[in-house]
């Protein structure tokens, strides 16, 4: 049932943060911290991808529960806007959205969750640094989240992210904080270029998911991914389009990140992108 109290604060919190341009994103860390890189000499430019997943996957934590299955995929738009600024500063905004039907939506339709973000970030020659805050809207309550990170261009580039959660909203966990590790290596075959993410998380308090219960090593994540540019084929009149998809398979510790079904599981994923 449609929630009068929600849409009021859904109204008032995106206005507040246009005021104050800010906001930020849920999601996984493997899709939402990292986005395409704005190019050298554009002022303004954005990335638009439309996603099916199969899961959503928040830090571990298998949100609705599909353990083995990937017969009902989620559909998850998001949009960010870069800025580049004097002195190798980076300003970005940028939104979230989770929709399906699998639940009744406080929000209204089938828009489950809506996140939003604002960041600034800092880049000396291959190291960038940044931080991003977000709001996380869902079920009548705000999740608020900080996240830092750090991130070095190389071959595996290697990035550590502190995830940071200010206010649990209706997480059912508690505040807290997880540290990730992350590598990833890219190939190019033919036109298409495939990369090979790698994530270990490891949470430094217990109860942070409503199945957990320890703390320590939460969970592990590698995945394999593809995208086949699309402008060679239909032209670039449109923005610059891609097709990109691929899996990604986690193994988590079933007292810290304490998902209801399976501990480990595969998750697929396939979309476009827009970049301009």
């Amino acid at each position: 049932m449609k929630s009068k109290y929600h849409n009021r604060m859904f109204r008032s919190s995106l206005l507040a943060l246009a005021m104050a341009t800010g906001a930020a994103s849920a999601g996984t860390t493997e899709t939402l911290m990292a986005p395409a890189p704005a190019p050298a000499e554009d002022v303004v430019s954005g990335t638009l991808s439309l996603d099916f997943n199969s899961h959503f996957v928040s830090y571990g934590w298998d949100v609705w529960g599909d353990g083995a299955s990937m017969s009902d995929p989620t559909f998850n738009p998001s949009l960010e806007l870069a800025f580049a600024l004097p002195a190798d500063l980076t300003f970005t905004l940028g939104t979230w959205w989770d929709v399906n039907g699998k639940v009744d939506s406080d929000i209204g339709g089938r828009i489950q969750e809506v996140d939003v973000w604002t960041g600034l970030s800092y880049t000396y020659d291959k190291f960038t640094i940044g931080a991003t805050y977000q709001k996380w809207m869902y079920v009548s309550d705000t999740e608020d989240i900080l996240d830092i990170k750090l991130a070095y261009d190389c071959l595996l580039s290697p990035s550590l992210t502190i995830h940071n959660r200010l206010d649990e909203g209706a997480s059912g966990g508690n505040t807290g904080t997880i540290l990730v590790l992350g590598l990833s290596h890219g190939i190019e075959a033919g036109p298409v270029s495939i990369s090979f993410p790698l994530n270990i998380a490891y949470f430094l308090e217990d109860d942070f998911h409503p199945g957990s219960t320890d703390d320590g090593f939460g969970y592990a994540s590698i995945g394999a991914t593809a995208s086949l540019p699309l402008t060679p084929y239909i032209g670039s009149s449109f923005g610059e389009w891609d097709l990109h998809g691929g899996l990604t398979y986690y193994i988590t510790d079933g007292d810290v990140v304490g998902n209801p079904d399976e501990d480990s599981f595969l998750t697929a994923n396939i979309g476009l992108g827009l970049s301009f």
